[in-house]
């Protein structure tokens, strides 16, 4: 078992306006040849300079041997929304791309190619054109995998279903390769998608959105040119060609409606995916007694999931998420997120103390250990007694023995309006 990171320093402040959405991946990555940091956000009118900078699109570059950081933007005043964070790729010449896209009132998909180890310096932004695919409805969110030599982009785009394009340079040029699920449209959009993996890409998805719909949660992944479910299972022998699934098909981590520890479960909500030495792992949230009549708005639940060598799930509830950040969503938690490179550890922001149940004055952090797969969990906090709150953290992946947990903290009213920094704290793994 890995021994327990301490944070008994203050953590380092990397950006004084920023913050993510989570449907975006990677948003950061460290490069440990040049021991350099990554992180993706988004300004916000209320932040720091938020007259000139509201909806930069921004890359954060941190020496993490000095902490120096460098802000680099990559599109002055898109738009202020966090859903515009850029997804993050390594290529193997030592530029860094980075792609992006509004939420949903466009219809690009933009990308940007950095100088030869030089994420602070970057050539011009190119687009994808989704207009003809989408009738001008607009595409949401990039996150970027590789498979089988290739490079995919997911996106939310026609009919607000997962689709996918592809590059066969890294991300010089893209092209459209096919929708990943296809389903009528309920509300305002269908499934909410997370991703994982190198040598296969896994898939933790919902039916729609949570305010719209009872949504179950479901996994698959993609392999050898298919769409399994978790046990291997072929429902897509010719993935992102032709008809595509509906995501109900994959194998169901959560059923809307169980029922755990005498309490109903509905509405779940994707979080984090991660792949971890060949067991899946995968977090989400719920809500905890939501009727019709009643809906619970303030009583969230984080569980969390992982693959046993059958294919089957171990799934189970790990702590209270609590109330809502803000009315217009009435499920945004503080989140809770997996360490790439260690499936018993996790991260999450909760005005809940996972440790007693007491209710604190702001979302902190705390980090979870499980030593049974799952079932139970100690906790410790990362922060303490903040005058704001911590929000949506984040386990940088890039060198397996320098852990990176990120997160902002501050104020949000919505995602279009925050005053947030970004915060981190760096150390070697024990």
């Amino acid at each position: 078992m890995a021994a327990d990171p301490v944070f008994d320093a203050d953590p380092w402040v990397l950006n004084r306006n920023g913050a993510w959405c989570w449907y975006q991946d990677e948003r950061a990555l460290v490069d440990p040849e040049s021991n350099v940091l990554v992180v993706g956000s988004v300004a916000a009118p209320e932040g720091e300079d938020g007259a000139t900078r509201a909806g930069n699109v921004e890359l954060t570059v941190t020496d993490l041997g000095t902490g120096e950081s460098t802000i680099a933007v990559l599109h002055e005043n898109l738009e202020a929304d966090d859903h515009n964070v850029p997804g993050l790729w390594r290529r193997r010449d030592g530029r860094w791309l980075a792609v992006y896209a509004k939420h949903k009132s466009d219809n690009y998909t933009r990308w940007r190619i950095s100088e030869p180890g030089d994420p602070t310096t970057w050539g011009p932004e190119q687009v994808f054109d989704w207009t003809e695919l989408t009738g001008g409805r607009g595409v949401t969110y990039s996150n970027l995998h590789e498979l089988d030599g290739r490079l995919y982009c997911f996106a939310r785009a026609i009919n607000d279903d997962a689709c996918a394009l592809v590059s066969d340079d890294e991300g010089d040029t893209w092209t459209f390769a096919g929708k990943l699920f296809d389903r009528p449209k309920v509300g305002y959009v269908n499934g909410y998608c997370r991703y994982a993996g190198t040598d296969r890409i896994d898939v933790l998805t919902t039916d729609h959105h949570p305010r719209d719909y009872n949504n179950s949660i479901y996994h698959g992944y993609l392999s050898a040119g298919a769409l399994h479910a978790s046990d291997g299972t072929v429902v897509d022998p010719h993935a992102l060609s032709g008809q595509a699934p509906d995501q109900a098909e994959l194998t169901t981590v959560f059923a809307a409606g169980s029922v755990w520890d005498g309490e109903r479960m509905t509405r779940g909500w994707t979080t984090d995916i991660r792949r971890i030495e060949g067991t899946v792992v995968a977090t989400f949230t719920a809500r905890a007694n939501d009727e019709p009549e009643n809906s619970n708005f303030a009583d969230h639940r984080f569980f969390y999931g992982r693959t046993n060598d059958d294919g089957t799930w171990g799934v189970y509830q790990v702590a209270k998420a609590g109330r809502a950040l803000f009315p217009r969503e009435e499920d945004y938690t503080g989140l809770i997120a997996i360490d790439p490179y260690d499936a018993d550890s996790v991260y999450a922001s909760t005005h809940i103390d996972p440790r007693d149940g007491s209710e604190l004055a702001h979302h902190e952090i705390f980090h979870g250990r499980t030593a049974d797969g799952g079932a139970t969990w100690a906790w410790t906090p990362v922060t303490r007694d903040s005058p704001v709150d911590n929000l949506r953290p984040i386990v940088a992946p890039g060198d397996p023995g320098t852990l990176v947990l990120l997160w902002f903290r501050g104020e949000m009213t919505t995602s279009q309006h925050y005053a947030c920094e970004i915060a981190a704290h760096v150390l070697p793994r024990r």
